[in-house]
């Protein structure tokens, strides 16, 4: 498996409350809450991510409440994988629940910039900046969370077993 796309770049402690304000979690359909993704920290990211582009983060991405929602928003939006030097850790349960490929990976946290075009190969881990031509090693995916990102989550995973 394989994640290419633009990169969209945070910075630490981007929580849940950012990614889908609390205002629209009476909704949730995911196209509904795709279209108000990172709109408190990044107003444009909606009308300017494409399906498979890529979010960059530093330390502690999706810190806060433990909303299911904001990985639905972010996978619904179009975006095939958030790499950040480090995750919470319930988000990033929700995430792999959600069929969310999710990758920690400092070094890449540290050497990609907004705008970067980024390619991750989920078998091996590595991901490669094509804008900058430098490469990072991430935790490669192991199968079984392979096979719950193709099924589009867990639920789906045991729905198809």
């Amino acid at each position: 498996m394989k994640a290419s796309g633009t990169v969209f770049k945070y910075g630490d402690n981007v929580d849940t409350d950012v990614i889908i304000p609390a205002r629209y979690l009476n909704s949730s359909d995911p196209a509904e809450l795709a279209t108000h993704c990172m709109e408190d920290i990044d107003p444009d990211f909606i009308h300017r991510v494409h399906k498979g582009d890529i979010i960059v983060a530093e330390k502690n991405f999706g810190c806060g409440s433990s909303r299911e929602h904001a990985p639905i928003a972010i996978k619904a939006a179009g975006v095939s994988c958030v790499i950040a030097e480090t995750f919470a850790r319930i988000f990033y349960r929700n995430a792999i629940n959600i069929g969310l490929p999710i990758i920690e990976c400092p070094e890449a946290s540290k050497g990609i910039e907004a705008g970067d075009e980024v390619e991750i190969d989920f078998d091996s881990g590595m991901i490669y900046n094509r804008t900058k031509g430098t490469s990072f090693q991430g935790q490669a995916f192991p199968e079984f969370m392979q096979k719950l990102i193709q099924a589009g989550g867990l639920i789906n995973y045991i729905n198809d077993k």
